[in-house]
């Protein structure tokens, strides 16, 4: 587990400062430097080289970025990474990147009703430009603000449509395997429904029914709370507290729950590390959101299940806390997870928790992309929990989310390889299906990157260094938004 000994001996070696509440160690901040450098090479190499017509990034093999067609969810990340370069550089070129390659290529992505992503490829490309136009951090143009705020109702609304209802009035944003398949990772991608409705926007539906976003936000929320997130006790007394199921399967026929599942884990009754990820990450990003939210703004968007703002927060608190602690049991020392918590070959590493990860043993790899999502979850969870009043629960995931990133922007996780177009090292995509590279004999994949690793740690980064130098903190909505017009 990620361990008081190991946040201990480091913390006490390195010199710290403070900001926002958050100990921020300094030889992460040297490393942040370094990272920045390496990633707009890295960056403007991956512009260079792409093909749009091969379809859109997706993971590396033997270091240059491929496709794999399955659902087109990795392309946003590839452009909004250069916005985030952007933020911390403020080298024009790379907000000029980004913003000519979401004009030219992320219009499909707006309407695309086939995929649970949108809030993924939306809010990583018009939300960040939306957020750096609103910071002051490029020029107001009221005709292109107007036209980030279309994308993202518009996508908020798309996305919105894929429900499937259940029973006490709850529902569902459906996975792209069909109405019946819940997936934990829409968890973060609900983003663009918070955006459209901070915007303003409602979907309209048959005889011009009315559907509120933030009321759908919760309800998907408060499902996947209730199967996706296993908190040991009633319903759930059987299993562990904290464990996360990656899907969870229904009746379409009449909203009955049927079984978990997974797609990319190793089995029902394990935990995917990423899923579990997404879940930390998504319910401690939507916490703080409804933290920011006046009770004025969120009192027509109730559910019965969580009838105030108040309700809400401990919900999402709740949720996020379990996560935590579950990542937190059942990651090694460094705080860089193997792929999945039942994986079968970590029988044969006793001791694994007990120690730093080992991306280059013979049985089971880590998944660093599950890393970098957790990371900025644990931060964020820290920050809602202390300001909530509850400092002393979140000096405990900061101090986790320091031991991880301390690991995460160093070598073996850092890719120095000027000709390795990845950012992050030791990422998995999917293990089940065998689509990762496996370098060796062993058939473990190893050295390879993700353009969701690559992202996710690009923002982690961002957020970090806004501690540091005492800037915005990072969110993905305009501040501006979150208090209700009048």
């Amino acid at each position: 587990m990620i361990s008081d000994v190991t946040i201990t001996e480091w913390t006490g070696d390195a010199a710290v400062i403070h900001a926002d509440s958050t100990i921020v160690s300094q030889d992460i901040s040297t490393g942040l430097d370094v990272f920045f450098n390496l990633a707009g090479e890295k960056i403007q190499c991956l512009a260079q080289t792409w093909d749009p017509a091969q379809g859109s990034p997706v993971f590396t093999v033997e270091g240059r970025y491929t496709s794999r067609g399955w659902t087109d969810w990795t392309q946003g990340f590839m452009f909004g990474n250069a916005l985030y370069q952007y933020d911390a550089s403020g080298d024009r070129s790379f907000l000029d990147l980004g913003r000519s390659m979401t004009l030219q290529h992320m219009s499909p992505h707006l309407s695309h009703t086939g995929v649970h992503d949108h809030g993924f490829n939306n809010v990583s490309t018009y939300g960040n430009l939306l957020r750096l136009m609103a910071e002051g951090r490029m020029e107001e143009n009221p005709w292109e603000r107007r036209y980030y705020e279309l994308a993202l109702k518009v996508s908020g609304a798309v996305q919105a449509s894929r429900w499937t209802e259940i029973e006490d009035g709850l529902g569902y944003i459906y996975s792209f395997n069909g109405p019946h398949s819940l997936f934990s990772d829409t968890l973060r991608s609900l983003r663009v429904l918070a955006l459209g409705h901070l915007l303003g926007h409602r979907l309209k539906a048959e005889q011009d029914r009315d559907i509120d976003l933030l009321t759908r936000l919760l309800q998907h929320a408060e499902t996947t709370a209730r199967y996706n997130v296993y908190f040991g006790r009633d319903r759930d007394i059987w299993d562990v507290r904290g464990r996360v199921v990656h899907e969870s399967i229904f009746n379409t026929h009449n909203g009955s729950y049927r079984s978990p599942s997974t797609q990319q884990g190793y089995s029902p009754f394990s935990t995917w590390t990423r899923g579990l990820a997404w879940i930390l990450c998504g319910y401690a990003e939507l916490g703080e959101l409804f933290f920011d939210l006046s009770d004025e703004f969120v009192a027509k968007s109730v559910i019965p299940q969580l009838p105030d703002r108040q309700s809400v927060l401990c919900r999402f608190i709740d949720c996020a806390s379990a996560a935590a602690d579950f990542y937190i049991e059942n990651t090694p020392a460094d705080g860089i997870p193997y792929w999945d918590t039942g994986a079968p070959g970590l029988s044969a590493m006793p001791g694994y928790l007990d120690r730093a990860a080992d991306p280059f043993n013979p049985h089971e790899p880590v998944d660093s992309s599950a890393a970098a999502i957790a990371g900025q979850g644990l931060f964020r969870l820290s920050r809602l929990l202390t300001l909530s009043g509850d400092s002393e629960a979140g000096r405990r995931y900061e101090k986790a989310g320091l031991t991880l990133a301390r690991s995460l922007f160093r070598e073996p996780y850092l890719s120095r390889d000027k000709e390795h177009q990845g950012l992050l090292l030791h990422a998995v995509y999917h293990r089940p299906q065998g689509w990762d590279h496996r370098p060796d004999a062993s058939g473990v994949p190893r050295g390879e990157s993700c353009m969701w690793g690559d992202y996710h740690l690009m923002e982690l980064a961002v957020y970090l260094k806004r501690l540091i130098e005492g800037g915005p903190y990072l969110t993905f909505y305009p501040p501006s938004l979150t208090a209700p017009s009048g």
